[in-house]
C-alpha cells in the first residue's frame, strides 16, 4: 500500500512538473546518434527505381485498399516516394543503389491479415524479370540493390517464427539489402546490413487524436492488445514465447497496470496519459506500438529479447525507453517503479524532441527527417564504390533454384 501511495503521488509530481506531450522542454539526441538522425540524404547517393508491369504493385494495390493503412505499407509508400525524391535518378548507368518495387505483404485475408506465402514466388519472379531486361542485377547478384519487406519475420514470409525460420530467406536475395520491419540479433531471418525501419502508423489518424499539451499523465503503465492468441497458439505458451500471459496473470489486479484486451476508440488519448506504454512482442518481435509510444510521448518498455530497433544508429534506444528481458516480465512492476522521476523526465524530454518523432513517420508529403529520409541515411551509409561488390565474368554466388518448401519454386 505504501508503494502505490508513493507511486500515485509521483505520477502527480511528474505530471505537474512537465510529463505531457510536447510540453517539456526537448533534449537534443547527443553525440553521433543525434549527428545520424538529422542528416540529409540529398546529394549523396542515387537511386534507379525499376519499372516493373503493375502485376507487382499497382494492381496488387487496386484489388485491395486496405493495404494503404495497415502496419506493412510502407513498401507502398517507400515507392511513392522515391518516384518523387531528389535521389531518383532516371540513367541506371549512374545509380549507386536500385530498387525493385515489389507489394508482399497486399494480400490480406477478410480480417485484414496478411498473406505472405506467395511472396517468394512473387519474388524469385521479379528479380527474373529484371536480371533478364536489365544488366545491373547480374553484374552484382544484387549487391546494389534493395527491397522492402515488412512482414512480420521480413523475407522468410511467415508470421510464425518456427515456420519462418524453416522457410529461411529467399537465397536470391542473400546478396541484396534488406528494408525491414523485422530486426534481432543472430536470427536466420535478418540478413547483415538489413535496414530496420518501424511500421508504418497512419500520419494524419495520429495527429487526429492529439489531446491538450497540459494533461496529466495519470496512467502508470498501459497497454491494450491480444495476450494470447487462442486461434494460432490454442496450447498457449508459443505466442509471444509467453512475455505477454505473463503480463495478464501477474497484473491483471494491479493498480498500477491498466491492461486490457479492449482496445477503445481512446486508446490514442490513452496513450498520451500514460507514463509508460508496454512495448512487448508478439508473433514477432516488434509492433506498431513502439511507434505509437514515440509519438506519443510515452516511454516504450521494450519486452524482446535481441531484438533490433528501427534506426538504431540513429535513436538512442537505450536511454528513450526501457528494456526488460522476457522472464523478467513477472518483475515489472518493480523495475518500472524503481526508476527515478529525474530518470523519467529525462526520457521524457528525448521523445518531446521533434527529430525523434518524425523519424518514425511515412508522411505524405515526406518531411526532412521522417522514415524515408532515414532509410535513405542509411542506404547511403553502406554505399561501396570500390568494385568489391562486382562479380567476376561468369562467376555466381546465388543458387536460382534453391528455396523451400518446394512450392516456393513454382512460378508466379
Amino acid at each position: 500500500m505504501m508503494k502505490l501511495w508513493l507511486w500515485v503521488f509521483t505520477i502527480s509530481l511528474v505530471s505537474r512538473i512537465g510529463a505531457v506531450p510536447n510540453a517539456v522542454p526537448t533534449e537534443r539526441i547527443s553525440g553521433s546518434a543525434g549527428d545520424v538522425l538529422e542528416d540529409n540524404p540529398i546529394g549523396r547517393l542515387k537511386v534507379y527505381v525499376y519499372d516493373l508491369p503493375s502485376k507487382y504493385n499497382k494492381k496488387i494495390l487496386q484489388k485491395d485498399q486496405r493495404c494503404l493503412t495497415h502496419m506493412f505499407a510502407a513498401e507502398i509508400y517507400m515507392h511513392r516516394f522515391l518516384l518523387n525524391s531528389p535521389v531518383r535518378t532516371l540513367n541506371p548507368d549512374e545509380a549507386d543503389w536500385f530498387y525493385t518495387p515489389i507489394y508482399v505483404t497486399c494480400d490480406l485475408t477478410p480480417n485484414g491479415l496478411p498473406l505472405p506465402f506467395k511472396s517468394p514466388r512473387m519474388m524469385r519472379s521479379a528479380i527474373q524479370l529484371i536480371s533478364s531486361n536489365w544488366p545491373y542485377w547480374n553484374r552484382t547478384e544484387g549487391a546494389d540493390h534493395f527491397f522492402v519487406v515488412p512482414h512480420d519475420f521480413g523475407a522468410c514470409f511467415h508470421y510464425q517464427e518456427e515456420k519462418a525460420i524453416d522457410r529461411g530467406i529467399l537465397p536470391l536475395l542473400q546478396r541484396a539489402t534488406l528494408v525491414q520491419t523485422f530486426g534481432q540479433k543472430h536470427h536466420v531471418c535478418s540478413n547483415e546490413g538489413s535496414i530496420t525501419i518501424p511500421p508504418y502508423c497512419p500520419p494524419q489518424k495520429m495527429k487526429s487524436h492529439l489531446i491538450p499539451l497540459e494533461t496529466p499523465r495519470s496512467i502508470f503503465v498501459y497497454f491494450r492488445g491480444l495476450f494470447y492468441d487462442v486461434n494460432n497458439d490454442p496450447e498457449g505458451g508459443y505466442y509471444a514465447r509467453g512475455a505477454r500471459a505473463a503480463v495478464w496473470e501477474n497484473f491483471k489486479n494491479n493498480a498500477l497496470f491498466d491492461i486490457s484486451t479492449n482496445h477503445p476508440t481512446t486508446y490514442y488519448e490513452d496513450m498520451q496519459r500514460a507514463i509508460f506504454c508496454l512495448c512487448p512482442l508478439g508473433w514477432a518481435p516488434w509492433s506498431p506500438r513502439l511507434v505509437e509510444a514515440v509519438v506519443f510521448g510515452c516511454i516504450p518498455v521494450i519486452i524482446a529479447d535481441d531484438i533490433v530497433l528501427p534506426f538504431a544508429d540513429a535513436i538512442p534506444w537505450e536511454e528513450i525507453g526501457v528494456f526488460v528481458d522476457e522472464k523478467d516480465v513477472p518483475n515489472l512492476d518493480t523495475i518500472l517503479t524503481s526508476i527515478l522521476p529525474h530518470v523519467i523526465l529525462r526520457k521524457q524530454r528525448l521523445l518531446a524532441n521533434p527529430s525523434m518523432k518524425r523519424a518514425m513517420m511515412f508522411p505524405q508529403p515526406a518531411q526532412s527527417g521522417d522514415a524515408f529520409h532515414q532509410i535513405l541515411n542509411g542506404l547511403a551509409r553502406k554505399l561501396v564504390q570500390d568494385g568489391r561488390i562486382y562479380l567476376k565474368p561468369g562467376e555466381r554466388i546465388l543458387n536460382w533454384t534453391a528455396g523451400r518448401p518446394v512450392g516456393d519454386l513454382k512460378p508466379w
